[in-house]
């Protein structure tokens, strides 16, 4: 490199900015191009106070950030507590803003894996046998996950952070007998899972990791609903310090607005497992029918006896 002391100065510190902002979204468009080019010190502190909020820079430039007040709290109680209970509706973004979360804190070097992991539930039907070998009769289960990981990181890194076990994603039986130290990790779909196996899981818990636990009581998808135990779960640990829970609702929802309007109407069902409650007027009915009949049965008993016809009611 070749010209005055000061040019080349320049030049490198331009050249700095861009790699800087390579690094963080993957992408470079021509305006952030411009932008540096023209003034890379004003644009590196006009661009770190705009993007203060964004989780994660994802592939092609996408901002990855909160886009709801409780995907916000989600944020604030990832920050402030090691474990943490993100439970409410499909659509809601507890997953992704999970997952972003766990890229976050390992970009940053404050974890050193993402472990993602599920129970290997089917959502009320019945697969039968799968082809492949393990990992491919899994895959189905787990993709979900890949989904939002391939949001957040490019393709070949994400093989490659996942053939080096930094990036795991397992069924939740795989997680027996693990110690998880310095990890970010995430169970979802957590609705479909056992207090037993939750418990084995929570466990799990080693050094400087962080968990957060996703799930929708209302979309329980084991043979028997009363086998979740995800809302007893959260019952019995509302007490200890450390472990935050955030209550996602409708008003979450940013998927189609149809989604929306679906939760909605199916919110008016009742519990899983519970059926409806009889009316309170046909049980009455019932009780006045049987009365009237025992009540002509003995009018015509007595008219028999007498000889004498009973009156009839009009």
């Amino acid at each position: 490199m070749q010209g005055p002391p000061e040019a080349i100065e320049k030049f490198e510190e331009k050249l700095d900015c861009l790699v800087s902002l390579y690094e963080k979204r993957h992408h470079l468009s021509e305006e952030s191009i411009l932008s540096v080019l023209s003034n890379a010190a004003s644009s590196g502190r006009e661009k770190e106070q705009e993007n203060d909020d964004v989780l994660v820079y994802g592939n092609n430039g996408n901002l990855i950030r909160a886009r709801t007040g409780n995907q916000e709290i989600l944020v604030r109680s990832y920050e402030e507590n090691d474990l943490v209970f993100a439970e409410g509706p499909a659509g809601t973004g507890k997953t992704y803003t999970a997952i972003a979360l766990a890229v976050r804190a390992w970009k940053n070097k404050e974890v050193k894996r993402i472990i993602l992991t599920r129970p290997a539930v089917e959502a009320g039907e019945q697969l039968g046998f799968l082809p492949g070998d393990m990992k491919e009769k899994l895959d189905p289960y787990l993709q979900p996950l890949y989904d939002a990981l391939r949001d957040m990181i490019p393709s070949k890194k994400l093989e490659s952070l996942m053939e080096e076990g930094t990036v795991q994603i397992a069924p939740l039986a795989y997680m027996r007998g693990r110690t998880l130290d310095h990890a970010c990790v995430i169970l979802d779909e957590a609705q479909n899972t056992s207090i037993s196996q939750l418990k084995m899981f929570l466990t799990r818990m080693g050094k400087n990791a962080k968990f957060i636990i996703t799930g929708d009581t209302s979309q329980i998808d084991l043979m028997r609903k009363g086998d979740s135990g995800l809302a007893r779960c959260m019952e019995l640990l509302k007490d200890i310090r450390g472990i935050a829970f955030v209550r996602f609702d409708s008003g979450d929802i940013i998927r189609h607005p149809l989604v929306k309007k679906i939760v909605a109407a199916f919110a008016s069902l009742p519990a899983p497992g519970r059926a409806p409650a009889p009316a309170k007027s046909s049980s009455k009915t019932t009780k006045t029918s049987a009365s009237e009949t025992s009540s002509a049965e003995s009018a015509t008993k007595a008219s028999s006896e007498t000889g004498t016809t009973p009156a009839s009611s009009s």
